[in-house]
C-alpha cells in the first residue's frame, strides 16, 4: 500500500509542476504534427494510385501511418523520459527532504518503487491522450490490433526503461539539469548503437534498446525482448535502491 500511495503522490506532484503540464503539451503538440503530416503524404501516395494502379498491393497503413508513427513517438520519448525522471531524487536531495523521506515509516525500496510507478504512470496518461489519432482509422480501415497494442506496450516499456535510467542519474546528483544530460546521453547512445551491427545477431544489435521496440511495434512479442528490458529495468532500479540506501548512512 505505501508503493501506491506514494506513486500516486509522485503523480500529483508531477501534474501541479510547471515542467509536467509542458511535457503533456508538447508531446500532444509534436505526436499532433507528425499524425497529420504522416496522413497527408498517406493521401498524397493514395492519389498517386490512380497513375500506378499496381502500387496498392504495397500500400498499408501500418508501413505509412502506425509504425512512422510509433518511430516518431520513441524520438519524442527520448527526450520525454529524462526531463520527467530528472527530479524524482536529485530534487530531493537539494531540497534536503530526502533525509526526512527515509526516517519515514517505508522502506527505501517502497520509495524508489513508489516514485518509479508514479513516473511510469504520468508516461502513460501520455500515451492515453494520443490513442484517439491510431484509433480514428477505424472509421474507414481495419488497423492490425496487433501492431496497435504492440505499439503502445513498446512505447510504454521503452519509457519505463528509461525512466529507471533516468531515476538512477537523478539519485547520484543534485543537479537536474546533469541528471537530463547524463540520462539523454546514455539513452541517445543506446538509441543509435544499432547502427553499428552488421546484422542482427552483432552485439550493437542486441543491445541498442531501438531494436526490441522496433520487434514489438510490430506486434512480435518475443521471449528475448521483456527479458532485455526486464533487466535493463531491474539493473537500473537495483542501483538506484543502493544510491539511494546509501543516504541512510551519510
Amino acid at each position: 500500500m505505501n508503493v501506491i500511495h506514494i506513486a500516486f503522490r509522485e503523480l500529483r506532484a508531477i501534474f501541479n509542476t510547471v515542467v509536467g503540464w509542458l511535457i503533456l503539451c508538447g508531446f500532444l503538440l509534436i505526436t499532433g504534427v507528425f499524425w497529420i503530416a504522416l496522413v497527408e503524404n498517406y493521401v498524397r501516395e493514395s492519389n498517386n494510385l490512380v497513375f500506378n494502379p499496381w502500387g496498392a498491393a504495397n500500400m498499408s497503413l501500418t508501413d505509412y501511418l502506425l509504425l512512422p508513427f510509433f518511430g516518431n513517438c520513441t524520438v519524442v520519448l527520448l527526450m520525454v523520459a529524462p526531463a520527467l525522471s530528472m527530479r524524482l531524487f536529485s530534487a530531493e536531495v537539494k531540497q534536503r527532504t530526502l533525509e526526512l523521506l527515509l526516517t519515514s515509516p517505508v522502506s527505501t525500496l517502497e520509495i524508489v518503487l513508489g516514485k518509479y510507478l508514479g513516473a511510469v504512470g504520468f508516461v502513460a496518461v501520455l500515451l492515453a491522450t494520443t490513442l484517439h489519432l491510431p484509433i480514428s482509422l477505424l472509421y474507414w480501415a481495419e488497423p492490425e490490433p496487433g501492431v496497435l497494442i504492440g505499439g503502445y506496450l513498446a512505447l510504454l516499456i521503452l519509457s519505463a526503461a528509461l525512466i529507471a535510467m533516468g531515476m538512477m542519474y537523478s539519485a547520484m546528483t543534485s543537479s537536474q539539469t546533469v541528471a537530463l544530460v547524463l540520462c539523454f546521453a546514455t539513452a541517445l547512445a543506446l538509441y543509435i548503437i544499432s547502427w553499428m551491427g552488421e546484422g542482427p545477431d552483432h552485439w550493437a544489435t542486441h543491445l541498442s534498446l531501438a531494436t526490441h521496440a522496433e520487434d514489438l511495434m510490430k506486434g512480435k512479442l518475443r521471449l528475448s525482448d521483456i527479458c532485455y528490458y526486464a533487466g535493463f529495468i531491474s539493473f537500473f532500479l537495483f542501483f538506484t535502491h543502493q544510491r539511494v540506501e546509501s543516504h541512510r548512512w551519510l
